[in-house]
């Protein structure tokens, strides 16, 4: 396969299996992709990572480029050799980052001006500079920069959202030039289907308008601006249509969604793609994602409970620790307690889109669905 060909290799209602080809490697969807944002996941090393079977990990670039800055990640030989990763990684716009500051955000035709979390600094990104950090850092996916609308907002305020998101689209596709790194264009549009859908029709526009100019196309679609606030089943009633919106040759990345309900519903909507800090944030509070749904390994319950955290699983925590230690380490905040459940969570999501994928490829997902929704693992977030 040549570089970035998406090939489908199942289908399961709309559930679909896809391999995407990367100068790193292949990965196979539907994927989950470890959050790793300032080049680590969280308490987690990379040989982890690859003993876990993580396919792509995720870092972002806002935070790469106030510290240590993509300059040095360049110097360093890029992002992969930096962080000692050699898989295929994705770098997200930053966007997102800066949204969230909303209070020192300045917007305009040219692009975005925001105040640094690090030394309060001013910086104004365009979206010919975001490419050029994104090219630096050199992950094998970057994504455009696009601006990112809360939940709630006005109807006004989400549709000014797709216009700026759009426009941007159309100089991150202009401007980015690595060859051998793809960008993924962004859908936005807020809980409005409509918008979704303009902001849809308006990203395959500009890479037509780009590809009869001699340019290229978007290597894949993000959907962004969900679980931003919104109950999950506010997302659902658009989710489904706006990802079938997108083109049907090319990954669909629903961004920054975590949850292993959430994903297994999302996977039979149409969607290949997921990110979230979820795993590894909750293992840090103290929480497990289980075949019995979610556990709070703070409850005094397992003071004395010698079984595995998860039965059913074989991750490393499970094969070799049991709840009552698990417990002792997280109710003393020792560090080994987070680690332990970070190894657990990610092994957990990432094993269940590998049996997901599994079932489009036996053309059993709903099956797989329908038992995953009985089952008391469902009982998540």
């Amino acid at each position: 396969m040549a570089l970035f060909d998406c090939t489908c290799d199942a289908t399961s209602g709309h559930a679909r299996a896809l391999t995407y080809t990367t100068a790193h490697g292949d990965f196979h969807t539907p994927m989950f992709m470890p959050v790793g944002t300032s080049a680590t996941v969280k308490g987690i090393t990379t040989d982890q990572l690859r003993e876990l079977g993580s396919q792509v990990v995720l870092a972002n670039t806002y935070h790469l480029a106030m510290r240590p800055g993509a300059e040095l990640v360049a110097e360093a030989g890029g992002i992969h050799r930096f962080m000692n990763y050699d898989g295929p990684m994705l770098t997200d716009s930053g966007g997102f980052q800066v949204f969230s500051l909303a209070d020192t955000v300045k917007l305009s035709d040219d692009g975005v001006t925001f105040q640094s979390i690090y030394d309060g600094s001013k910086i104004h990104w365009t979206p010919e500079e975001n490419m050029r950090i994104q090219e630096l850092i050199g992950a094998d996916i970057a994504m455009q920069l696009d601006q990112c609308a809360p939940y709630p907002a006005t109807r006004e305020f989400v549709a000014r959202a797709v216009d700026y998101s759009s426009a941007w689209a159309r100089r991150c596709l202009a401007a980015h030039t690595r060859s051998d790194q793809t960008l993924f264009g962004i859908v936005q549009g807020g809980m409005h289907l409509d918008l979704r859908l303009e902001s849809v029709r308006r990203l395959r526009e500009i890479e037509e308008e780009s590809l009869a100019g001699g340019g290229r196309r978007f290597g894949g679609y993000g959907i962004g601006g969900y679980s931003v606030g919104e109950d999950h089943e506010v997302m659902f009633e658009t989710l489904g249509e706006v990802a079938r919106a997108c083109p049907d040759d090319r990954p669909r990345y629903l961004m920054g969604v975590g949850n292993p309900t959430t994903l297994v519903r999302a996977v039979r909507e149409g969607v290949d793609m997921f990110d979230c800090v979820l795993p590894t944030r909750t293992a840090r509070m103290g929480t497990a994602f289980s075949s019995a749904g979610r556990m709070n390994m703070r409850n005094a319950k397992y003071a004395r409970d010698f079984a595995p955290l998860d039965p059913a699983c074989d991750c490393p925590t499970c094969r070799n620790h049991t709840r009552a230690y698990i417990r002792h380490l997280v109710k003393q905040n020792e560090m080994l307690g987070a680690i332990l459940l970070s190894v657990h969570n990610l092994h957990f999501l990432l094993d269940l889109m590998r049996r997901a994928r599994e079932a489009v490829l036996a053309d059993a997902y709903e099956e797989f669905f329908e038992q995953w929704m009985e089952s008391d693992a469902a009982a998540d977030y």
